[in-house]
């Protein structure tokens, strides 16, 4: 369960914005939305591995 506290005159729109990036950072959403169809340990490897050779390339442009 995720608790925020509102400080004194903040505003509403600032703590749900807290609240809405404290709970993107638990990936609730992320893995509820990889539970809903089954993806073979080998698919999922695979990608992780297409993201990780991406994220390399990209590092590799800016370090130049």
């Amino acid at each position: 369960m995720i608790i925020i506290n509102i400080k004194d005159g903040e505003s509403l729109d600032k703590a749900l914005k807290r609240f809405k990036k404290k709970f993107e950072k638990t990936g609730v959403l992320r893995e509820l939305r990889s539970r809903q169809a089954f993806e073979k340990k080998s698919v999922t490897r695979r990608t992780e591995v297409k993201h990780a050779i991406y994220v390399q390339g990209l590092n590799k442009d800016v370090n130049a």
